[in-house]
């Protein structure tokens, strides 16, 4: 641009030149032989200053060309991750009429963008809900200083409807769009909470049931159960036995999950973890990210996980004891209260251990837990019933 100033000041002197030369040319009887020499000089450096201003015209021309490619290519790529974006995303102007409109949005008032477009963002909440949202949009933009360092605070929810007659919760987050030299935008991103609200009012039953709701599976007794990562399993129904190895290649039982009872890899700091379904069993699978977004679901699951650091402190109390029978009937007491249930004779365990799940458990032998329990039934503590499961007796 400098160059083109200092050869439009160059021209222009040459100008003024030629039209001192013209001048006196007219005023001479005779042309002075010396003028022409002079003219053409002066006529050599403007056309060299029009050649050197139409290259540094066409350079800057050039540079204004692939810069404009460059943003058209850019506005392209923000349109298509516009319309990708998962959540639904919309500009409206100062006014609130819509301006665009992406895919997830359409998707979610099940409404066509023309459609759309140049209709009110307001006309889309529903009537209930309009004050709270004018009073929400007034607040936030009488605040919207702060929208620029705290994007956790211009969020609220409302209802919006979603052709032809349903009405959805939705999660509004507004950022105000500063361009110079025009107008503000308003860019609204929606999320569909409805799922999100339905799961917060069953946390908040007092008799919510975890489970409730979530795909189940099913595994067959004696089935190893598969870990899944970044989550736990939910014991909806039957019994599971958790193990490890020992140094000496022995099964160590860890612990036993029953109805109510969650277990999982992100649980256990143990290099070797293994879980079999002692029963057929039915588990359901729960997200750590899901636990983490909701105080109320971790709330209800901290009791569970407290029923098994108690079990686990039991399990190491009975490793401790000296005596082999008190390791035995500590473990039956135990396992009275993780797996017992009430009936006629008495407390029966729903789930049929091995004898040899009960010397691991009490650091013995097979053979002396077989006498020992034989020594129990003759003294009428225990009994077996049609199915081989213990009852235990008073």
């Amino acid at each position: 641009m400098n160059t083109i100033r200092s050869l439009n000041r160059r021209a222009q002197l040459s100008s003024e030149r030629l039209s001192e030369l013209y001048q006196v040319a007219n005023a001479s009887p005779l042309p002075a032989p010396e003028l022409l020499p002079t003219v053409l000089r002066e006529l050599g450096i403007v056309s060299e200053s029009l050649q050197l201003a139409i290259q540094e015209l066409s350079l800057q021309n050039e540079q204004v060309t692939r810069l404009q490619h460059e943003l058209d290519v850019e506005r392209q790529r923000y349109q298509d991750l516009f319309e990708v974006i998962p959540d639904g995303c919309v500009l409206t102007d100062a006014n609130g009429t819509i301006q665009r409109a992406n895919c997830a949005m359409t998707a979610l008032v099940n409404t066509p963008t023309q459609y759309l477009i140049g209709k009110s963002f307001s006309s889309l909440v529903v009537a209930e809900d309009l004050l709270l949202f004018q009073g929400k949009l007034k607040q936030l933009i009488v605040c919207k200083s702060r929208l620029q360092t705290s994007l956790d605070r211009n969020e609220f929810s409302v209802r919006l409807q979603r052709r032809p007659a349903q009405i959805f919760d939705a999660a509004l987050t507004l950022h105000i769009i500063q361009k110079p030299g025009s107008s503000e935008l308003y860019h609204w991103v929606v999320r569909d909470i409805t799922e999100c609200k339905r799961a917060e009012a069953a946390l908040n039953n007092p008799n919510y049931d975890p489970s409730f709701d979530r795909p189940t599976y099913h595994f067959s007794k004696g089935e190893a159960i598969p870990f899944e990562p970044q989550s736990i399993w939910l014991v909806v129904e039957g019994v599971v036995k958790l193990t490890t190895m020992s140094e000496r290649g022995e099964e160590v039982i860890m612990g036993l999950v029953s109805d109510g009872a969650v277990f999982g890899a992100t649980l256990t700091a143990l290099q070797t973890y293994q879980a079999i379904a002692l029963t057929n069993v039915k588990l359901a699978l729960i997200s750590i990210s899901e636990i983490a977004q909701s105080p109320q679901l971790a709330q209800v699951l901290l009791s569970s996980l407290k029923q098994r650091l108690q079990q686990t402190e039991n399990l190491l109390a009975i490793y401790g004891q000296i005596r082999v029978e008190e390791r035995l009937n500590s473990f039956l007491e135990l396992l009275k209260q993780v797996i017992g249930q009430p009936g006629d004779q008495g407390i029966r365990l729903r789930a049929r251990l091995t004898h040899q799940d009960f010397a691991n458990a009490c650091c013995t032998t097979r053979v002396t837990v077989t006498r020992l329990l034989g020594k129990l039934q003759d003294q009428g503590k225990i009994v077996q019933d049609s199915q081989n499961h213990l009852i235990l007796l008073g």
